[in-house]
């Protein structure tokens, strides 16, 4: 055989030059930095204007509210039995701050369970309240009758809603609207005699009442808060009112929360494997990330701080019909002024365009740092898939307004941080140990606050499986 004959291999065809498997050996290969899929939008950390937070705390000081008690009830059950929680109770605003435990377990003992199937009316306008009653379970209408004679929905009250409270300080009061189940329902109904029995044997009772009425009396606004005497439209010399603008006395402070983490990188990888690209720089880029992700998560999530679990009772509504219909919207926009964005889970944006689409109507789509997104009205609805979806498929809707200068939602952080490495963000070298591994500490400080009520709403139970 001569230098220039191929070389036989036994199953394979001879190679007649240097193949690519030997030849990759020499060559030097292109690399991708590392990546990482849990990475999102963050529409909400982009969105939200951060307040500097000097000291870790940030209290927002208000005009004086009269407790109106516009609170949800809890209840448990033993089987199919349903009972509420006694200090529950204390979520109807005539019992607000009534803390008598026996006063309050004898009124939950008194209560009857009903349940309702679909269409059943729970009371009829006109009629006199004898009753009070609380949502264990379902969803109900509040109806009403327009000018012009047209029925009318004024409400959609579900899971641990009531109504008819007003009855427990007013007896001779009639009922100003009918109540029409939309779904299967338990309920819980206290009779007007039934409380009146407590109230005979309760002396703390009977005060708390008296107080509560007199509280009602005092004068405010449609927002609950103190008026302040103005007169207007007079002539000559009127005697004009003296006034002044009361504030909150025990005002509401949101302390910076922290998320953290320790990165760990041995010195033989950092000091030999660190070209073409720098490995501190890389692990450290992903776990940022990562915290951020956490970040926005308890900015949504957070049982003290998060948005989910801070819009006032009187700003969170129902659906409808279940899916997330553009009446639904409609709805949520009207309860605040200059409605700036909405977040859904892209599961119930997607649900949106589908009752859209069953309408004949086609969201129209805005340009916003950059990106396409869909908009509902002019407001932006904007992906967030750290709003949770229950098992049962249903998600929720928040619309906010935003910024101190429009008594809006904000984000807090403190800036200036040592070692810090992005705002907010710092990054402290905790020493290498015996082993060899280097540690960094690697922290996030933030909270969100809603200056006012009506600057963050909730359209809750959204269906998006249907």
């Amino acid at each position: 055989m001569t230098a220039t004959e191929p070389i036989e291999t036994t199953g394979q065809r001879a190679l007649s030059s240097l193949g690519t498997a030997a030849a990759r050996n020499l060559a030097t290969t292109t690399k991708s930095v590392p990546q990482m899929q849990g990475i999102t939008s963050r529409w909400l950390l982009r969105m939200l204007p951060w307040v500097e937070t000097a000291g870790g705390t940030y209290r927002v000081n208000r005009r004086l509210s009269y407790a109106v008690g516009d609170g949800r009830v809890t209840f448990t059950n033993i089987g199919t039995a349903v009972q509420v929680i006694p200090a529950e109770l204390g979520e109807l605003p005539p019992l607000r701050g009534f803390t008598d435990d026996p006063t309050l377990a004898e009124l939950a003992g008194r209560f009857e369970q009903q349940e309702l199937g679909a269409g059943e009316v729970i009371v009829e306008f006109g009629h006199q309240r004898d009753h009070v009653y609380l949502i264990a379970h379902g969803k109900v209408n509040k109806l009403g009758t327009g000018s012009y004679g047209d029925p009318t929905v004024l409400g959609t009250l579900a899971d641990g809603d009531h109504f008819g409270d007003e009855t427990l300080l007013d007896s001779q009061s009639i009922w100003e609207f009918s109540v029409k189940t939309i779904t299967p329902c338990t309920v819980l109904a206290l009779p007007l005699a039934e409380f009146e029995a407590v109230v005979q044997r309760s002396e703390p009772l009977r005060r708390h009442l008296d107080e509560q009425r007199r509280q009602t009396s005092a004068s405010q606004n449609a927002y609950g808060e103190a008026e302040v005497d103005i007169a207007s439209g007079h002539e000559g010399e009127a005697d004009l009112p003296a006034t002044f603008v009361d504030y909150e006395v025990r005002p509401r402070e949101y302390e910076l929360s922290v998320a953290q983490t320790v990165l760990r990188v041995h010195t033989r990888v950092a000091d030999l494997y660190n070209q073409p690209m720098n490995q501190l720089e890389h692990q450290l880029r992903l776990t940022i990330e990562a915290l951020r992700e956490r970040q926005e998560h308890e900015l949504v999530n957070n049982p003290d701080f998060g948005l989910l679990h801070n819009a006032d009772l009187k700003q969170r509504i129902h659906t409808r019909n279940g899916p997330p219909s553009p009446d639904d919207l409609d709805e949520l926009l009207s309860r605040r002024r200059k409605t700036e964005l909405m977040l859904a889970h892209p599961r119930t944006i997607a649900a949106f365009g589908r009752e859209c689409n069953s309408r004949g109507l086609y969201p129209s789509s805005m340009e916003l740092k950059g990106h396409q997104v869909t908009s509902w009205r002019g407001v932006p609805i904007l992906p967030c898939d750290k709003i949770p979806v229950s098992e049962h498929n249903t998600s929720a809707i928040l619309a906010m307004r935003t910024g101190e200068d429009h008594h809006g939602v904000v984000g807090l952080r403190q800036t200036g941080l040592p070692d810090e490495y992005e705002p907010g963000l710092n990054v402290r070298f905790m020493g290498v140990d015996d082993k060899a591994v280097m540690s960094y500490l690697v922290s996030t400080y933030h909270s969100a606050a809603v200056l006012v009520p009506d600057a963050l709403g909730i359209l809750e139970n959204v269906e998006i499986g249907r």
